[in-house]
């Protein structure tokens, strides 16, 4: 019994883990990446629809997305919704594909960039800690109704503890390398 709870633990630690890589992606640092424009919306015949399913993106070299879209009549809708957004970014078109130029952030950019990923650090914090908080109590619930008994309740809680530090530390580490890798020049 106290297996299948540290099992359910850890894999909602890992997801939290997860969602926090995925933020971290769509975060934008000197280099492009096709992953900033995942939450991106296009209107498409009148419907919102993520720009990544209406066009292929490619990357020909660090500072330039290459946006083609399959149906050459969204260009204009593209690039409004680019422009919309708050990545700060300036599209261009010839008519075929939009070309989308990474400047350098400046330095007062990569600080904004840098607390935007502490809050998603902090967000994925809070989730490890809550999945621990549950586990704690699923323990006590089950140590006063005399399902586990009180040894076997404390390792328990100690195995968690373990764990979200593992989690915690997993968590900083992702934080210090995507900070690297914003104030990179």
């Amino acid at each position: 019994m106290p297996a299948e709870i540290i099992k359910l633990t850890e894999e909602r630690m890992a997801k939290a883990l997860t969602a926090l890589s995925h933020e971290f992606a769509t975060v934008r640092t000197g280099r492009a990446s096709g992953a900033i424009l995942e939450k991106l919306q296009v209107d498409y015949y009148g419907t919102p629809t993520p720009l990544l399913q209406l066009a292929s993106v490619s990357s020909p070299d660090p500072q330039l997305l290459v946006i083609a879209p399959y149906d050459k009549s969204i260009i204009k809708a593209a690039e409004k919704a680019i422009l919309g957004s708050d990545l700060g970014l300036n599209p261009s078109n010839d008519g075929t594909v939009i070309r989308l130029p990474f400047p350098a952030p400046t330095e007062e950019r990569r600080r904004e960039l840098v607390k935007v990923c502490h809050g998603y650090s902090e967000q994925a914090r809070i989730a490890v800690r809550g999945a621990r908080r549950e586990a704690n109590d699923s323990f006590k619930k089950r140590e006063k109704e005399g399902d586990l008994g009180q040894d076997e309740a404390r390792r328990g809680e100690e195995q968690v503890q373990r764990m979200t530090d593992d989690f915690i530390a997993r968590i900083d580490d992702m934080l210090k390398k995507k900070e690297r890798e914003i104030m990179e020049v």
